[in-house]
């Protein structure tokens, strides 16, 4: 059950073991850590055209599955949503953020099969989706600038709402994307637009308690993403030799914690 403030959506739900049917399409929303057990699954049940779209925040998904899936299609994806857990079998959105954004890495790999799911993104439920020309470029755009507000977030214990106002949550979180900025340059896919003010617009259109999903994960002693979301960022400076020192402050702290 989808919940959100003027409508709830009822979606059948079962899990790996029971699934049964064979889909023409699978969108991989798993947690980065649960990623690989996914892989048997999507094999046993997937048709020769099926298309795969992981939407994780975690960069170059799709690229690692493909290695593990050579023969199907698995694209590129992200999303921009902000949700939890309400209680068993309900979700609870927070604001009016949902979009997809999914492509393919290699032009050659495109089919028309694409547009269709665009579409039906789009006529469900007042949803979105946009099959991106440069999904590379977009995947950078949401999965490295999503980051800043869950690492800051965890710094600071911090809620939407320290983000929609001035003092030291925001200042970070701003220095945390100048640093995405730098290193997205470096990778030769430059942002286009200024990042800290996109972002900054979407934060506002949250609700002021809205928190990141790995900060409640672990605020809940529960496993994380923190590796691939935080740790990672750290570790692709030293890669393209590009200075970090906001994300490795962080770093420093979460490894303490």
């Amino acid at each position: 059950m989808w919940d959100k403030t003027e409508e709830n959506i009822s979606i059948p739900a079962t899990d790996m073991e029971h699934y049964a049917e064979h889909p023409d399409v699978i969108f991989v929303c798993v947690k980065g850590y649960s990623l690989q057990e996914t892989i048997p699954f999507i094999k046993r049940i997937a048709r020769k055209n099926t298309i795969v779209i992981p939407v994780l925040n975690i960069y170059g998904t799709g690229g690692k599955m493909q290695k593990e899936l050579p023969d199907l299609l698995v694209t590129d994806g992200c999303i921009y949503v902000s949700a939890n857990i309400k209680e068993p079998g309900k979700l609870l959105q927070h604001g009016q953020i949902l979009h997809i954004v999914f492509g393919v890495r290699d032009k050659a790999e495109f089919r028309p099969e694409l547009k269709e799911i665009q579409k039906d993104l789009c006529d469900s439920h007042s949803r979105s989706g946009t099959l991106s020309e440069n999904i590379r470029r977009e995947a950078l755009v949401e999965i490295f600038l999503c980051i800043p507000d869950r690492a800051a977030g965890l710094y600071y214990h911090a809620t939407a709402a320290d983000f929609q106002k001035e003092g030291e949550a925001r200042e970070l979180f701003k220095t945390m994307i100048k640093e995405i900025a730098a290193l997205a340059e470096a990778m030769g896919v430059p942002f286009q637009k200024d990042m800290a003010e996109v972002n900054l617009k979407i934060l506002s259109n949250l609700a002021p308690e809205a928190t990141t999903s790995m900060q409640r994960d672990i605020m809940a002693g529960k496993q994380s993403e923190i590796d691939g979301l935080v740790y990672e960022v750290v570790r692709m400076g030293e890669e393209y030799h590009v200075p970090v020192p906001a994300y490795e402050k962080v770093a420093e702290k979460l490894r303490a914690l």
